[in-house]
């Protein structure tokens, strides 16, 4: 084997520059692929991360009403429904899939948050425990986040978003400074930043509400602050981080079922419903799938002529080759020698290929990024699959030639001129 791996080398590099063309449909097809994998693969990622966020693997539960967000403000208290508290977040935590969990309350303000004469004209506030942050993943800026004796004494203290701050304060720094929310002074604390942004695709009224929540300015306050600007306590919502990106929508799903549990029959018409983001990212994947897969169909005929040339040249061989088959033939070289020999030159020309138009499907993709903007995230298991391939295309184009090499009369070869 390694004495016909050498031979194949030499005959190779006896003839560069036909052994190049030679390979030139095998390089085109496998680095077309590549580059077009590769391409796939991170407009893929890029889109599930537009969707569901910067990886921060958070899903929200909340609280519905006949399918859609159940909002206290037109809906009043809702009969059945529990105030969850503190101690029910252990057990979200032992459920499957989930790694940290925070309860909060969340209210939709068109109005009612100011600073001095400036208004949030959108906008939501929270009522949270500093937990919240932790599981959002948001950053503290500057100032502090709440203290276990905010909640203790019911401190009228508040925590903003940086956007917010930048809407409201105006390049102000805003620690100190006093909100009215629903006419109740509060004092800024703390300024957070988030963990990243998300572009939600909207093509449902759930998808509108988880709109505005992501893209609204945000104001926290404690959460046991929180009947203070809203006169009464209210069903608290979930939200839960997965152990992992994939595992987001299941994560979500068993906490709205366990949530679900605690409600009585009086509030049958209400539902704890995780937001379902990753479905959201699966399905815009799915549409360019079909265009995806056309796109790899024609980069592969690229490779079938290439297959075509591999075989027409090493059919050019034997025959150029022919007193040399009838020479070792007449020494005893068996036709299975003989086939191996021409079988194992032309797998070497198409893997020398299918690395070469690997090296190139990168460098390809790095230029369309760059060039396009495009992300790109090389696969590797596309990479070794398609120099696997190559090989294969080697020893199917590669048999016609060997066989007929091996089949050749000893004595008609030693003839040939």
């Amino acid at each position: 084997m390694f004495e016909n791996i050498r031979q194949a080398c030499q005959s190779v590099l006896s003839h560069k520059m036909r052994t190049f063309l030679t390979m030139l449909g095998i390089i085109i097809g496998i680095a077309s692929i590549i580059s077009i994998v590769s391409t796939i693969k991170g407009t893929n990622e890029q889109m599930k991360k537009n969707i569901i966020g910067s990886g921060n693997n958070t899903v929200e539960v909340e609280l519905s009403e006949k399918g859609y967000p159940y909002e206290a403000e037109y809906s009043g208290i809702p009969a059945g429904v529990p105030v969850f508290e503190e101690d029910i977040l252990p057990e979200i935590r032992d459920l499957a899939h989930v790694e940290d969990a925070a309860l909060y309350n969340a209210r939709d303000v068109m109005e009612g948050v100011y600073y001095q004469n400036i208004g949030l004209t959108s906008g939501r506030i929270y009522g949270v425990r500093s937990d919240y942050f932790s599981v959002c993943g948001y950053r503290l800026v500057s100032g502090r986040l709440f203290v276990e004796e905010d909640y203790e004494k019911f401190h009228k203290v508040a925590i903003v978003e940086t956007e917010t701050a930048r809407i409201l304060f105006q390049g102000k720094n805003p620690i100190g400074e006093i909100l009215e929310i629903e006419g109740e002074p509060f004092t800024v604390i703390g300024l957070v930043e988030p963990a990243g942004e998300s572009e939600l695709v909207i093509q449902s009224p759930e998808d509108y509400y988880n709109y505005m929540a992501e893209s609204a300015c945000k104001v926290f306050i404690s959460q046991a602050a929180w009947s203070i600007p809203y006169l009464y306590d209210e069903p608290a919502n979930l939200v839960v981080r997965a152990s992992t990106t994939d595992y987001m929508n299941a994560a979500g799903k068993v906490a709205a079922n366990h949530l679900n549990t605690y409600l009585t029959d009086a509030g049958k018409e209400m539902r704890y419903k995780a937001s379902n983001t990753l479905d959201r990212a699966q399905e815009m994947q799915e549409l360019s799938k079909t265009t995806n897969q056309q796109l790899l169909w024609i980069a592969s005929i690229s490779l079938l002529v290439g297959g075509i040339g591999v075989m027409n040249i090493m059919l050019v061989s034997v025959t150029e080759r022919t007193s040399e088959i009838g020479l070792k033939k007449a020494i005893g070289a068996k036709n299975d020698t003989i086939m191996l020999q021409f079988l194992t030159e032309s797998v070497v020309i198409t893997s020398l290929g299918g690395v070469i138009g690997v090296i190139a499907g990168i460098i390809l993709a790095e230029i369309i990024s760059v060039m396009t903007g495009t992300p790109v995230a090389i696969s590797i298991p596309a990479i070794l699959i398609a120099v696997v391939f190559s090989m294969v295309i080697g020893i199917v184009f590669g048999l016609i030639p060997s066989v007929k090499a091996a089949r050749m009369n000893p004595i008609e070869a030693l003839r040939y001129e």
